[in-house]
């Protein structure tokens, strides 16, 4: 007999895990806390009631509820899989010299750079984002775009478009972006290409997905780059410690910490309400929900991704479980 405290008397049924996200689902939908991003003039159009919810595993299986096929721009999302392309481009040393990896415990807008080394201090910031994209190589800007847009087919498992409505949003109201690439540009932390960069950013940031979208290229990250759907490779399986670190420490902007301490688990969220995570070598968690908290963050996706990992014992440093014995219980 199992004890009391154990494990598996912890977990839900995992045989009716579509019913516990469902039920996940309904607990959650009241919930009305937040704001919906109004400082982009086309998020504001998306209804504070929204919310979906997909979990895809690495073997290759979906599970999904609500609004999971409602199509969004991905935003702050996107700077993983950028940050992804730009180390295959140039290596590990090259961009570090460029942008840092520390938290910074600021806004994700804050126009703040490390003061010795002038770099700014993480890809997952907008600074650090921005200098991440102006280092994706390519011929011309239109070599770059698709250069970037292919990466992420291969992550979603399908082609993907730019919401031009959108890009000429960000664009149009775009000017803390603008003043903290010109003032990167001074220090040499990009290159002359500035309103290039900027254009490149703001599209990548207007890409086009759902919730099942985000899910699978949470699940390519945990299968170690390659997608487990398509089985097609979207980034050098050597690159993904990178990428897991920095979600982990920085993903959650000033929240960081608190999400690491509480969740325990690499995430990134976006200003459009989506939330990954990153489950290692288990499976990847997508949310979907507008209303966003004072931080940028989806309420409904941190109480959603919280209580997932609270349930299953996903914290990557719960020695009761882990990570690694929930696929079996999958089973």
């Amino acid at each position: 007999m199992n004890h009391p405290d154990s494990p598996d008397d912890r977990l839900p049924p995992v045989a009716s895990f579509q019913a516990y996200l469902e039920q996940l689902h309904q607990k959650y939908q009241p919930l009305n806390h937040g704001k919906v991003a109004d400082y982009i003039p086309e998020l504001a159009k998306a209804s504070p009631d929204w919310f979906g919810i997909c979990v895809a595993t690495t073997d290759g299986r979906i599970f999904e509820v609500g609004d999971s096929d409602r199509i969004f721009t991905i935003q702050s999302i996107s700077k993983v899989f950028v940050q992804g392309l730009a180390l295959e481009d140039h290596g590990r040393s090259f961009l570090l010299s460029k942008v840092g990896v520390e938290p910074t415990g600021d806004a994700f807008n804050a126009i703040v750079l490390d003061e010795q080394s002038k770099r700014p201090y993480n890809p997952m910031v907008n600074a650090g984002a921005i200098a991440t994209t102006s280092h994706i190589k390519g011929d011309s800007h239109t070599d770059r775009l698709n250069r970037m847009l292919d990466m992420f087919r291969r992550y979603i498992g399908h082609d993907v478009a730019v919401d031009i409505s959108t890009f000429v949003s960000e664009r149009t109201t775009g000017s803390r972006n603008r003043a903290m690439a010109y003032l990167m540009n001074n220090f040499g932390m990009i290159d002359f290409r500035v309103e290039e960069a900027l254009d490149l950013y703001f599209q990548q940031c207007s890409l086009m997905v759902n919730c099942r979208d985000l899910a699978v290229m949470a699940a390519t990250l945990a299968n170690y780059g390659v997608n487990p759907l398509t089985g097609d490779r979207a980034v050098a399986a050597c690159y993904i410690r990178d990428l897991l670190s920095v979600m982990y420490t920085c993903g959650m902007y000033n929240f960081a910490g608190e999400w690491a301490y509480t969740i325990g688990l690499p995430a990134k969220s976006g200003v459009s309400g989506g939330i990954i995570v990153v489950v290692p070598n288990q499976m990847g968690i997508a949310v979907f929900s507008p209303p966003l908290d004072a931080r940028g963050n989806s309420v409904r996706g941190g109480k959603v991704c919280e209580a997932i990992s609270a349930d299953f014992g996903l914290h990557l440093f719960d020695s009761s479980l882990g990570c690694r014995t929930f696929l079996e219980k999958l089973q």
